[in-house]
């Protein structure tokens, strides 16, 4: 939470002034609290105040304006980092943790100390997203839970849901190199991985290929409307995602490393789309329906991202530090009673399995493959320890049952007729199927 004001004025050293709960008037009159000399600035311009916890600015005698926020009604949102201007001074909300840069560092063999360490890099990232990205809390929660867990995510989500925006974000939160590749019907696969160049020596007049990188060599990959392009095209994706390197005229390529994929994707449009293959779909880790956001929210995006303002984000992760962090998820220990109880969800998805609900084998052509199950598995430990927790439970694994399975479950024409999706087999299946009681033996 900021708790200071930094002031810069041209001509004279930077200034602080300290914030508490109580409303700032900022203008060339000798009552306000914050005293501008400038001709342009009016005698009460400027009014900041906090409401609901959060700092916000507004005009306060129109039509005096704010820069760059012209006008400013509604006040505009401000968190650690923002800034705004009134006349020619220059000011920045801060704190004692705007820029500090969270690294796990020695307190890796602190298993406590590194899972504090999580929660709070990861509490700043949202706070740094949510300065960009209004609402979708739950949105960013799975992507970073995939993140953390070395994960891919597939966002589903129809055109104005700041699918593109949050990846953009993210990666300016991680201070990691983004790529975006506009998927379309005549993209190739060269296009996504790179090829081979052809180079002329005009000295010794020999010719040689040398390997020209794609859009694919980054730490954050963004795929637009990957469904918008061909399976060949599309397939150039399934090496990178899973191996994380790319094979070029027989000769390997490691990607950099960390690599994560996040692809959108429009399902209201089926004219000259492409559905992802079941082998393409199953190397995301994650489907996320990107919804629509609520009345205060869709409020807020109206009036408030229509108005002259731009917010910089705060580098919270290096690449460095988010490994280490991807390294903590996979050594976090797991009981074999969450062991047992993933390998039940995911078999149950099978109608050929034995044990299968009678819903799954009317409804279900074919279910979830090992991979869903190591997912899952991820996907809880990524969870309990954003959450701060040491031990994962049962209720990690299904809170995140639905992402991880909800295009992995096949429906088949029967399911379809009655109107019955995956997501609605997945919450039947998780009412279902009980966690193991070993008192019992299981």
């Amino acid at each position: 939470m900021p708790d200071r004001l930094i002031i810069r004025t041209p001509g004279k050293p930077e200034s602080e002034f300290p914030l508490n709960d109580k409303p700032l008037i900022i203008g060339s009159n000798s009552g306000c609290e914050i005293v501008l000399d400038d001709p342009e600035v009016l005698p009460r311009h400027a009014y900041l105040s906090k409401v609901d916890g959060r700092w916000q600015v507004a005009d306060y005698e129109p039509p005096g304006p704010l820069k760059p926020v012209t006008p400013a009604h509604p006040p505009v949102a401000l968190g650690d980092g923002s800034k705004f201007m009134v006349g020619a001074t220059k000011f920045q909300l801060a704190s004692d943790a705007v820029g500090e840069e969270v690294s796990p560092g020695a307190d890796m063999e602190n298993p406590e100390a590194s899972v504090d360490q999580l929660r709070r890099a990861v509490e700043k990232i949202k706070s740094e997203m949510a300065r960009v990205v209004i609402g979708q809390s739950d949105v960013v929660n799975q992507i970073l839970v995939a993140l953390f867990a070395r994960g891919h995510c597939l966002l589903v989500g129809t055109p104005g849901l700041a699918k593109t925006l949050m990846a953009r974000t993210l990666s300016d939160a991680l201070d990691l190199e983004c790529k975006r590749v506009q998927f379309t019907p005549d993209l190739m696969p060269a296009d996504i991985t790179g090829t081979q160049v052809l180079e002329h020596d005009p000295e010794t007049s020999e010719r040689t290929f040398r390997f020209k990188p794609g859009p694919i060599f980054t730490n954050l990959l963004l795929a637009d409307e990957i469904n918008r392009t061909p399976p060949k095209t599309q397939a150039a994706l399934l090496e990178a995602m899973q191996e994380r390197r790319v094979t070029i005229a027989g000769q390997g390529y490691l990607l950099p490393d960390p690599f994560f994929v996040i692809a959108t994707q429009n399902p209201i449009e089926q004219e000259g789309t492409y559905p992802l293959p079941e082998a393409q779909l199953d190397r995301f880790m994650f489907c996320v329906k990107v919804s629509y956001p609520n009345a205060e929210e869709e409020e807020r995006i109206i009036m408030e991202t229509t108005q002259d303002l731009s917010q910089e984000v705060t580098h919270v992760l290096d690449a460095e530090a988010l490994l280490a962090f991807q390294h903590l998820v996979r050594k976090t220990p797991v009981s074999k009673h969450v062991g047992a109880y993933v390998t039940r969800l995911v078999r149950a998805t099978r109608p050929d399995a034995p044990d299968a609900p009678d819903f799954i084998k009317n409804w279900v052509r074919w279910g979830a493959g090992p991979r869903a199950g190591q997912y899952l598995l991820l996907a809880a430990k990524s969870h309990a320890l954003l959450q701060g927790k040491l031990n994962v439970s049962c209720d990690d694994v299904r809170a995140y049952a639905l992402p991880v399975l909800r295009h992995r479950v096949l429906c088949n024409f029967a399911a379809a007729s009655e109107g019955t999706d995956s997501d609605e087999i997945v919450r039947r299946l998780l009412e279902a199927i009980p966690e193991p009681d070993y008192a019992k033996g299981d």
